[in-house]
């Protein structure tokens, strides 16, 4: 069975932690555990989250002032060989008889997509908000509300993904039983010109988007996007919370979530769900084996269509 699973910047960072390489390592350790185990029944390919790191590399890159601040395409590229190496070397620890295949991966988007005059994707760290705005201020960035936690982040654009372009190469691998990592932070965003050329751009695509993508492509049996909670709730953080387990597609499309959190994620399992007919899981990093089984996490199911009925006709 092939499983596309995606680590959320959450599982790999805990909320509020310092952005150290050794806290990050110690997650990724957790992360490896519960992949490992899905790895044992499974074809597997994990991408994941880069929000966090992407962000501090733009920090860094920005606090030299000798040479202009690289371009988030590059910084994209920068984190998914970062985050991917960490994890590669991890399930290799853990599946020494399995090859690990770390891949920086292109994804196209169109330059023409509104999201560029509408940044919405978080990066980097936390601020309070009077010091988010002196930071748009002094820096030109565009900010933003994370969610309910009272705190703001820098937010960039973040453009659908239309095509992944090593995808001929993943599925080479998979013919091998290769494990791979692939399209962490949602890829690498490039646009395609006239000419056929591609070109970065500035931008971070999301990363369940940019799974699920890869899961339909692939024909994969089942998507799994792995966060830092047990399942998907309706009225999060309110006394009338209640977990959803298992829903089809279109049951769960009648809920709002949260733009910056779970909503993300109930949008690419439905695109996923949707597009193929087989079953989509978000729940915790711990619960990948049971999510996989459909014993954990929220399971989104392919809506059951009635038959038409059709009146008989009265002579």
């Amino acid at each position: 069975m092939l499983t596309i699973a995606a680590l959320g910047g959450n599982a790999l960072l805990r909320r509020g932690q310092p952005l150290e390489a050794d806290l990050q390592r110690a997650n990724v350790k957790v992360a490896a555990a519960a992949l490992a185990e899905l790895a044992q029944d499974h074809s597997l390919v994990v991408t994941h989250g880069n929000g966090p790191q992407i962000g501090l590399l733009a920090l860094q890159s920005e606090a030299y002032r000798d040479v202009r601040t690289y371009p988030l395409d590059v910084l994209g590229a920068q984190s998914e060989g970062m985050v991917g190496y960490v994890l590669e070397q991890e399930l290799g620890n853990l599946l020494p008889d399995r090859t690990v295949v770390t891949l920086l991966t292109q994804v196209v988007v169109d330059a023409n997509d509104p999201a560029f005059r509408a940044p919405t994707k978080p990066i980097g760290p936390q601020y309070s908000e009077q010091e988010a705005h002196r930071l748009a201020s002094e820096r030109g960035w565009a900010v933003a509300a994370d969610g309910s936690t009272g705190r703001w982040r820098r937010v960039v654009a973040s453009p659908m993904p239309r095509t992944i372009v090593e995808l001929p190469a993943i599925r080479v691998l998979l013919e091998h039983n290769v494990l791979v990592v692939c399209a962490g932070g949602g890829g690498i965003p490039v646009v395609v010109d006239a000419h056929g050329a591609r070109h970065g751009v500035e931008a971070v695509i999301d990363k369940d988007m940019a799974t699920a993508l890869l899961a339909r492509r692939l024909d994969a049996d089942q998507l799994l996007l792995l966060t830092d909670v047990s399942a998907v709730e309706i009225d999060h953080d309110t006394p009338t919370a209640r977990a959803l387990g298992t829903i089809d597609v279109d049951e769960i499309g009648r809920y709002a979530f949260t733009a910056g959190s779970m909503q993300p994620k109930v949008s690419a399992a439905r695109w996923f769900v949707s597009a193929t007919g087989r079953p989509a899981a978000i729940g915790a990093l711990g619960d990948a084996a049971a999510m996989s089984r459909g014993e954990a996490g929220t399971q989104i199911v392919p809506a059951i269509r009635q038959p038409a009925v059709h009146a008989e006709s009265v002579s």
